[in-house]
C-alpha cells in the first residue's frame, strides 16, 4: 500500500464550471500549429518549409545544440506557413491536416527486450522527448543526460483542471508500457504521485514504480511539490518529470506501433454553457471546441487553468502541455473600496469575508478572489 503524504499548506479555490465527466462532440479541425515557445529551453532549427508533406511524428524542428531533441508534427498533412516575429523569432509552424492522421514508422516493440539506447532513440525520434521536462529549471530534457529519478504526478489540483483518472481510463496497458520504457531508457526509479481521494484510478495498479499518495490542498498535485516531499533534488542531480498522457502515448507507440498526439481536453469555467471533455489533438485550433459552447460576452479564454494558463482567443492553438481550456468572466470594472468592503459573495482564504461560513461554495469568477492572502498565494503558486 502506498504511503500517504499530507500536504498542509496550500489553497483550494472552488470555481464554478467544472467539466462534467462526459465527452462532448466536436469535429477535429484542419488547422493546426506547432509553437516552439511551448517547449521551454529548446532553441528551434526548422526541418520543414511551406509545401512540405508531413505525417504524425514527422520532424518539424530540432534543438540547435542537441539535434536528437525533436519537435514533431501532431497530424498528417501539409505545412502551409512558417510564421516569424521580431528578429525572425519563430512563432509557429501552421499545418493543414488531411484528416488521415498517418503515422511515421515506429513498429510494435517491447521496450524490455531493447537496450536503453534503442528505447531512448525511439522515444526522442518520435518527438516524445520534447514533452519530458527536467528539474531543476523545468525546461525540456537533454537527451544526453541521465536522470537520477523520474517523477509522474497523476493528478492536477489546480482549479478547473482536467481529471486524469477520467481522461486516461482504460489506458492501463499503455501506461504500464510507457513506465517500462522510461525505466529502461533511464535506469532510474520512477515515482508516481497519486491522489489519495481517488479510489478508482487507472494509476493504482501500475508496477515497476514507487507510488505515493498525496492528500491536501493545491498545489498538492504539482510535481515540484511531490518531488520536494518524496526525494528533494540534491546539488548536481537531474530529475525528469513526465505528464501521464505522455506516458500513455509512449506506451501506445510501443504497443500499437503508431505515434499518437491525441488529447482529452476539459472545457471548463462559468462562461461555458455545458462544461465537458473533448477528444482532440495537441496544436488544434480551439475554435472547434469553444465556438457554440461558451457565452462569449465579456469572457476570457485561457489555455490552461486560471492560475497559470495563457490568455487566448477562439483562433488560438492548443498548447503542447495544455489539458484544459478555461473560460471565465472578464471585467475591467473597479469596485468601490476594493477588498475592504464586507461581502458574502467573494472567496477568502483568510476569513476576511463572511463567505467562509458557507463551506465549499463555488465562486464566479476569478476576480472575486480579492483578499490579500489569496492574491499573495496566486502570485507565487506558479513557482512550484
Amino acid at each position: 500500500m502506498a504511503e500517504v503524504i499530507k500536504i498542509k499548506q496550500g489553497l483550494d479555490i472552488n470555481l464554478k464550471g467544472k467539466a462534467e465527466l462526459t465527452y462532448g462532440s466536436c469535429q477535429i479541425p484542419v488547422e493546426f500549429a506547432v509553437k516552439p515557445e511551448d517547449f521551454e529551453g529548446l532553441i528551434p532549427r526548422l526541418a520543414v518549409k511551406p509545401g512540405d508533406h508531413v505525417t504524425v511524428g514527422s520532424e518539424i524542428s530540432h534543438d540547435k545544440e542537441f539535434t536528437g531533441l525533436k519537435v514533431c508534427s501532431p497530424v498528417s498533412g501539409e505545412v502551409v506557413a512558417v510564421n516569424r516575429g521580431d528578429r525572425r523569432k519563430l512563432i509557429n509552424v501552421e499545418i493543414k491536416s488531411d484528416g488521415k492522421f498517418e503515422s511515421a514508422a515506429f513498429g510494435v516493440k517491447n521496450p524490455n527486450s531493447l537496450s536503453a539506447d534503442q528505447v531512448a532513440e525511439l522515444v526522442f525520434n518520435a518527438g516524445f522527448g520534447a514533452f519530458i521536462r527536467r528539474r531543476p529549471f523545468d525546461v525540456i530534457a537533454n537527451p544526453n543526460e541521465k536522470p537520477v529519478k523520474v517523477f509522474i504526478s497523476t493528478f492536477d489540483s489546480a482549479p478547473l483542471a482536467a481529471d486524469y483518472s477520467f481522461t486516461l481510463k482504460g489506458q492501463e496497458k499503455n501506461l504500464q508500457t510507457g513506465i517500462d520504457a522510461l525505466v529502461k531508457m533511464t535506469s532510474a526509479p520512477v515515482y508516481v504521485g497519486l491522489d489519495a481521494n481517488k479510489q478508482d484510478s487507472p494509476f493504482k495498479g501500475l508496477s515497476n514504480v514507487t507510488a505515493y499518495e498525496f492528500n491536501g490542498p493545491h498545489p498538492a498535485g504539482n510535481v515540484g511539490v511531490q518531488i520536494n516531499q518524496v526525494a528533494p533534488i540534491n546539488k548536481g542531480e537531474v530529475v525528469w518529470t513526465v505528464k501521464p498522457e505522455i506516458v500513455a502515448a509512449i506506451g501506445k507507440a510501443f504497443n500499437e506501433g503508431v505515434i499518437d498526439y491525441s488529447r482529452n481536453i476539459a472545457l471548463a469555467g462559468s462562461k461555458v454553457n455545458a462544461p465537458c471533455y473533448y477528444k482532440t489533438v495537441y496544436g488544434a485550433k480551439i475554435s472547434s471546441m469553444v465556438n457554440g459552447n461558451i457565452n462569449a460576452d465579456a469572457a476570457r479564454i485561457i489555455c490552461g487553468n486560471p492560475l497559470t494558463g495563457t490568455k487566448a482567443t477562439a483562433d488560438s492553438y492548443l498548447g503542447a502541455f495544455d489539458n484544459v481550456i478555461s473560460v471565465i468572466p472578464e471585467t475591467k470594472e473597479d469596485e468601490m473600496f476594493g477588498w475592504i468592503m464586507p461581502r458574502l459573495n467573494k472567496f477568502s482564504a483568510s476569513k476576511t469575508y463572511l463567505s467562509w461560513l458557507f463551506g465549499k461554495k463555488e465562486y464566479d469568477p476569478l476576480y472575486q478572489l480579492t483578499d490579500m492572502y489569496t492574491l499573495f498565494f496566486l502570485r507565487f503558486v506558479k513557482s512550484y
